[in-house]
């Protein structure tokens, strides 16, 4: 992922984020990122977390992302169409309740 590519994935969610959390929120990286992006995220971003760069995956999106690859693996997809669809259903079918857990399990995470 180059720098213009991490800055339009952060252009496209600040937004939302902006409007659900003010500037009551704190963005966590690996802080592996060019002069651009740390440029563009003191600009648009209320707080960094100090987080170091290659630290052990916490982020409870990194248990999302496996518990899709599972499920995609599974249904064997047997093409690129395929496996954008899955991907897509696999997502929207993750219960709530698992991701309630797993921002419930931050503190003991980080801890």
């Amino acid at each position: 992922m180059n720098a213009e590519f991490y800055i339009g994935i952060l252009e496209k969610h600040i937004p939302e984020i902006r409007r659900l959390m003010g500037r009551h929120w704190r963005l966590q990286q690996d802080n592996d990122t060019s002069r651009l992006a740390q440029s563009f995220i003191s600009e648009n971003v209320p707080n960094l977390m100090d987080w170091p760069a290659n630290s052990p995956d916490l982020n409870p999106i990194e248990n999302l992302w496996s518990i899709v690859k599972r499920n995609v693996e599974k249904r064997m997809p047997q093409n690129q169409q395929d496996l954008s669809r899955f991907m897509v259903e696999e997502w929207n079918a993750i219960p709530k309740t698992t991701l309630i857990n797993l921002v419930q399990s931050m503190k003991r995470r980080c801890e």
